[in-house]
């Protein structure tokens, strides 16, 4: 079975509208049955269906992949000011990232709706996850700009984001290894390191007795001129942060803004809805309540209508009676007249 053949397969389906997935993987493995054998056929079957956010992303990255395109080349360009531990840089790099968020967000939503869906508000809160997660690691970008996502991504705080059943067909992605974590033990110091250190020491220490002629010199120091060296040899001051560390320090001060930005947007764009929500409810309660009452004076008429219908009904059949009555009155009288007529007198 060729992995590349399975992957067109793969990103023919993944592009079709979500609601018609399993019907169109179906036809597709009968297809593959019959061109390319069984093996292919169950490859098929086994693509899974994307999520309702991995969908989205796929369509940006079929309907405009210029934007994701552009989310890789500022990862990119993150990766290498977080490296460089440049908070200037990487505080810009950040206010840029939310501002094309924002407009892949509104892309993906209007791609959506192209294709007959719309996007509810979870919905959007993990296609942008998975796009920001893009940003952090490349292996994330080359999965989303593949249009072949099941599943949403997340960065969780980390440098590598796990992609493990991420991505349709992954073996055609080359995505890049991760490397393992760095778990050696800190390096002992040489024979000649730790010469030098028990110079330092025995340096900082008391000093050692002077001999001449291989006799000690006289005099004794005084005993807290041997302790003091030592109380100043492990003395409890902490050392002052390396200029690395503060550096590395703000770096991440500055994703910890961005992050809190962004979290402060998401709940300003979740109370704005919620709001229009409450609104809407408050106004379709009330039209609800005009129409409950509007229902109650139509019922009451109704019934008052049927009420006049029956006693209509009613006078009707009294009336039709007495017609009824009357014509006969009227042709026995008429008969009497003609009778009367023709008696000679």
């Amino acid at each position: 079975m060729g992995e590349q053949q399975l992957a067109e397969i793969a990103s023919a389906l993944y592009q079709l509208p979500l609601e018609g997935f399993v019907a169109a993987r179906t036809v597709a493995a009968k297809t593959a049955a019959a061109d390319s054998g069984r093996e292919l056929a169950d490859a098929v079957r086994a693509l899974p269906k994307p999520s309702a956010a991995a969908w989205a992303v796929n369509m940006l990255a079929v309907h405009r992949p210029g934007l994701l395109a552009e989310l890789a080349e500022l990862g990119t360009a993150m990766r290498g000011a977080q490296e460089e531990l440049d908070a200037g840089a990487l505080r810009s790099l950040s206010q840029e990232r939310r501002q094309l968020l924002n407009r892949v967000m509104g892309a993906a939503r209007e791609v959506a709706e192209q294709q007959g869906r719309r996007l509810s508000g979870a919905v959007s809160t993990e296609v942008e996850q998975t796009l920001r997660a893009a940003t952090v690691d490349e292996g994330a970008a080359a999965a989303i700009r593949s249009g072949r996502l099941v599943r949403v991504l997340s960065a969780d705080g980390v440098e590598r984001v796990d992609l493990n059943e991420a991505v349709a067909v992954p073996g055609v992605l080359n995505l890049p290894a991760v490397p393992p974590s760095d778990t050696r033990a800190p390096a002992k110091p040489s024979k000649e390191e730790s010469v030098s250190t028990d110079a330092r020491r025995a340096k900082a220490g008391t000093a050692a007795p002077a001999r001449a002629g291989g006799k000690r010199t006289a005099g004794k120091a005084p005993a807290d001129s041997e302790e003091k060296p030592r109380l100043e040899a492990v003395g409890t001051k902490r050392p002052a942060p390396t200029p690395s560390a503060v550096e590395r320090a703000a770096a991440r001060l500055a994703e910890a803004e961005d992050a809190a930005q962004s979290a402060t947007e998401e709940a300003r764009q979740r109370t704005a809805e919620f709001e229009e929500a409450e609104e809407a409810m408050t106004r379709l309660g009330e039209e609800a309540r005009n129409l409950r009452a509007r229902l109650k004076t139509v019922d009451e008429e109704f019934e008052l209508a049927r009420r006049r219908r029956e006693s209509a009904a009613a006078q009707r059949q009294l009336a039709a009676r007495a017609a009824e009555k009357g014509r006969r009155a009227e042709d026995l009288a008429r008969e009497r007249v003609l009778r009367l007529r023709n008696t000679p007198d």
